[in-house]
């Protein structure tokens, strides 16, 4: 199954992703964010794919949470790429029956098995760079 994501310059540091559907995503490094910056989008995107995980496994195993937070925090490199060298997921839950026993079952199921975002960052993968000059008209 592939997923596309097309990237647009805002200007200064600032981007606009838009998927197939329309539905935007704004990365901003600018001095003045109005969005997140490109490494933290990728703790979002951990963050947010485990805890959809957490939340189905619980549901499923008659445990739904009735409140649920993520904390994220990632610690980077000194060097270029300066690239995440530890990530800590805090998974921080309450609700009928749940327990940090079965809280943990259900986040590390998704850790380990599920969650496509921690297993894209675990594995070695081929990335292809293409460059293509725009033409212009006149």
């Amino acid at each position: 199954m592939k997923k596309s994501l097309n990237i647009t310059w805002l200007g200064e540091q600032r981007y606009v992703g838009v998927n197939p559907s329309g539905q935007q995503l704004l990365i901003d490094n600018s001095p003045t964010k109005i969005g997140v910056s490109p490494m933290d989008a990728v703790l979002g995107a951990l963050a947010t794919c485990t805890a959809v995980d957490v939340v189905d496994i619980m549901a499923k195993r008659r445990t739904p949470l009735s409140t649920y937070r993520i904390e994220i925090e990632g610690e980077r490199a000194e060097t270029h790429p300066k690239r995440y060298t530890h990530i800590t997921v805090r998974h921080i839950a309450s609700g009928e029956g749940v327990t940090a026993e079965s809280l943990g079952k259900a986040a590390h199921l998704s850790h380990e098995k599920y969650c496509s975002v921690a297993a894209s960052l675990n594995a070695e993968m081929t990335v292809e760079a293409f460059v293509e000059e725009l033409q212009v008209p006149g």
